[in-house]
């Protein structure tokens, strides 16, 4: 089990494995439901390798998640009252077809008209009061320090104007960062425009307070992969040998899968003799949609993508990163908030989908997901992640077993 307190802890005398496991989900509103099959399929073939109670948690020495990708994070990482996960993979996507339709209620935003046109002046669009209750209802008083695994949510606060970073590796060095996991995840969603910001405060054990004031973490890093794998590698540069096994920048020791929210590229939505013309209401409120918002948060994600598929490649180690990504959504499928019964069942089908596609990266160029040869349908490539990851639990596992018999 890659959980903080076996591996991670000071308290541990070293890491028993040879990896660096990471998982990453991006942001993206309702599209929150193509990692969640992803998800989904990844942990059926670990439990068909390891039995039916693993979970993913079990398997990851830190989960990222930004957005939904950050609530998402939350769900799986977060105990139970057996101090197991919250929700089991396959059950995030009934969460989000019960839920979708109440976080963002359908009122006709599709149409440009006076009340739409009013409403994006006069507030977001919507007011957020489902979708705070329903995080607050299950995660109740959990905090950051207590998930089962090492998580990192980042969100941005408007007041100092810069990336707040919610880390299990900071919460011993910085306790006032120890948030409650609602707030954390509150806050990651509030998307301008369409979610009110979120301020909370938090006090440490000296009666020390700090107030946050954050919007979502897709301002800063919609695809948090280099973000967790650099956190990671700070954690092991600060402990060093006493604790792990590896160089702090030997990044081909890291096994990452990195899980998008579908673009919509392939529509080639924007022209820049059109963008040229406009002013700032065009910008924010564009055919129902929100412009500038689609373009920070892709341009976050794929700069991402494309460094981290740099690293690797430099590394010569290509196969311990896998990206699972459609740049091939159109229509009410690219929205982040269209939650019609229609759509949210379109989304489970684009996710089906996307895992019997070849395995594609980045073409740093173009910017447009290319096939891979050699390896295969991302089905193919989860299955054999999941035996990596397997293994490496097993050979954690077998350490620490012979540790304690010493």
């Amino acid at each position: 089990m890659a959980s903080k307190n076996s591996y991670w802890s000071m308290e541990s005398p070293r890491c028993h494995g040879s990896l660096v496991t990471v998982l990453s989900i991006d942001g993206g509103g309702v599209r929150g439901i193509i990692p969640g099959t992803i998800l989904a399929f990844l942990e059926s073939k670990l439990q068909e390798i390891d039995g039916e109670d693993v979970r993913i948690a079990d398997y990851f020495d830190v989960i990222a998640g930004t957005s939904t990708g950050g609530l998402v994070t939350a769900m799986i990482t977060a105990p139970d009252k057996n101090n197991r996960p919250l929700f089991a993979a396959k059950e995030i996507n009934d969460f989000y077809l019960q839920n979708s339709p109440k976080i963002f209620p359908q009122k006709g935003w599709g149409l440009f008209s006076a009340t739409s046109l009013l409403s994006a002046f006069s507030g977001p669009k919507y007011d957020g009061k489902y979708l705070h209750s329903i995080i607050e209802k299950l995660l109740g008083k959990t905090k950051l320090q207590q998930t089962l695994t090492n998580v990192v949510i980042p969100a941005f606060d408007v007041k100092l104007l810069q990336p707040t970073i919610f880390s299990s590796f900071e919460v011993n060095t910085t306790p006032l960062k120890n948030a409650l996991l609602s707030d954390i995840c509150i806050a990651t969603s509030a998307a301008p425009t369409y979610l009110p910001a979120h301020y909370f405060e938090t006090k440490d054990a000296n009666g020390n307070t700090r107030s946050f004031n954050l919007v979502d973490g897709g301002v800063a890093a919609n695809n948090p992969t280099l973000l967790a794998m650099n956190l990671v590698s700070k954690n092991i540069f600060k402990r060093r040998e006493d604790y792990f096994p590896i160089d702090p920048v030997e990044y081909s020791k890291f096994l990452v899968i990195s899980i998008g929210t579908g673009s919509a590229k392939v529509e080639e939505k924007y022209s820049a003799p059109e963008v040229a013309k406009w002013g700032a209401l065009n910008w924010l409120f564009n055919n129902g949609e929100t412009p500038i918002i689609n373009i920070f948060s892709q341009g976050s994600a794929d700069m991402a993508d494309i460094l981290a598929s740099i690293l690797f490649q430099t590394m010569y180690s290509e196969q311990n990163y896998l990206r699972i990504q459609d740049d091939t959504l159109t229509g009410n499928a690219a929205s982040v908030d269209i939650s019609t019964k229609e759509n949210l069942q379109q989304l489970v089908t684009i996710g089906q989908n996307l895992l019997k596609k070849p395995v594609s990266r980045v073409n740093i160029e173009t910017g447009s997901y290319e096939p891979v040869q050699g390896e295969g349908t991302n089905e193919e490539a989860l299955t054999r992640f999941a035996i990596l990851l397997s293994q490496e639990r097993k050979r954690r596992n077998g350490g620490a077993r012979a540790e304690r018999a010493n």
